[in-house]
This record gives structure tokens, sequence and C-alpha cells, in this order.
């Protein structure tokens, strides 16, 4: 009899000792200054050739944790349909929408998007508050949450496929002002249009931005993520790498 219960005790702990050892797979998709390869590249097989400030805190809070895991560039649907799909699988920086909500257990917020009207450099307009900008021509990305909630609520939004073009569009007096990301809209402008100094006329709304665990991953796994979170708030690290990208 004591040797059927050490066999079974013996069992759970390999058990308890495969679970512990399992990889978290951590995918992340090209949408700079928060998630970029090094050299441009769509796409990147190791965490040492990506970065970006949420990449800067995903890497610092990892860091914190015992856990055996890989950071992979892809594009974003690649990268939800693997981690919906499958245990001890991630994906970050991602919003925590309605209809994302209940397939993933979330960790953050990593870093947060400011959605932002950029006018061009040394632009007049200015906005008090979101309604003062309905007399003026929107520049927008389709299929952009940011886009789609100002024709939502009536504005007159412009939008293209080529968001990078937006900026170029602003100087050349085709919009008056355009809606990006108060981080990413600058970084776009220089790298896509060549142009810098874009007039940030008013943030009106901000969304947090996560990371996404799969429902089904090892609680031990999420246990981690979450403690290391919690630790990389209180000491303050998270915060200085948000200032290093000037936030």
């Amino acid at each position: 009899m004591k040797g059927r219960v050490g066999l079974i005790l013996g069992l759970l702990l390999m058990t308890g000792c495969a679970t512990a050892t399992e990889e978290l797979r951590v995918y992340t998709e090209q949408y700079p200054p928060y998630n970029m390869t090094n050299n441009g590249m769509p796409f990147a097989h190791s965490a040492d050739d990506i970065t970006g400030l949420c990449t800067d805190v995903l890497k610092a809070l990892l860091a914190k944790t015992d856990l055996k895991h890989s950071i992979k560039l892809r594009d974003l649907s690649y990268g939800l349909n693997r981690t919906e799909e499958h245990p001890n699988h991630a994906i970050y920086c991602v919003s925590k929408t309605d209809e994302r909500a209940p397939f993933f257990n979330w960790v953050g917020p990593l870093s947060s998007i400011k959605w932002t009207l950029f006018a061009k450099p040394g632009s007049s307009i200015e906005l008090d508050d979101l309604d003062d900008a309905r007399k003026y021509r929107i520049g927008g990305y389709k299929g952009d949450v940011m886009t789609n909630y100002l024709k939502e609520k009536g504005f007159d939004v412009l939008a293209i496929s080529n968001n990078g073009l937006n900026a170029r569009r602003l100087v050349e007096d085709q919009i008056d002002l355009w809606v990006a990301d108060g981080l990413a809209g600058p970084y776009l402008a220089a790298d896509a249009a060549d142009v810098t100094n874009l007039k940030r006329v008013l943030v009106f709304k901000e969304t947090p931005m996560y990371l996404a665990v799969n429902k089904d991953s090892d609680p031990d796994i999420l246990n981690a993520l979450n403690e290391a979170y919690r630790k990389l708030v209180e000491s303050g690290e998270k915060e200085a790498i948000s200032r290093a990208y000037g936030l």
C-alpha cells in the first residue's frame, strides 16, 4: 500500500514539474514604437530582434519570473489566432475589447494608446473638446478603431488605406486634422512621409493595452505574470520605461 501511495505521489510530482516547465509562447505585431523589429522587417523569430515600448515593459516583466518563454513578431491576426487556440500562448500589446475580453486572461496594462488629433506643423487650430473638431476635415486610417469611432459620431473623416500618407495630406492641406495614436502618429509621419513637428491638438480618449493570455493556460504561468507585473509597477520600473518613450 505504501508503495502505491509513493508511486502516486511521485507521478503527481512529475506532473507538477512538467507543468512548471511549460514554455510561454508570446506573439506581437509590427506597430512602432510599441512593438517593432530592430531591422524594420515585418517579422522576427527572436526576442533579441524585437524592441519598442510594450516590448521593453514585457521583457522587464518576464525577467521577474522563472518562466521559459519565446517572443516572435508576426501579423496581428496570426498572433491572435494562435493565442486564442493554444494554451500557454499570449499576445501583446492588444486592447481589451468587448469581443476579445471573454477569450483571454489579461495582464497589465503594459501601456496605453492615446487617441489624438494632430494638425500640421505651425497650424493655428486650437480645440477645447472633440466637438470643436466637427468643422474640420479629418484624415483617418481605414478599419482603424479611432477612425471608426469618429465616423460613428458623425465627423467628416476622410479615411485612406495607407496611414502614413495622412501626414503628407496634412502639410499639403488636403485634410485639416489627422486622428492617430499620440506616439505612433509622429513616428509614422517621420518614417513614411518625412514630416516632423506635428502639432498635437487634442487627446480625446485613451485605450489601455495588455498582454492577452490564452484562457486555458497553466494557472501557474498566469499567476507568475500577474505577480511580476505587480512588482514591475510597484518598483517604478514600468513608469521609467514609459518616460523613456516620452509618456
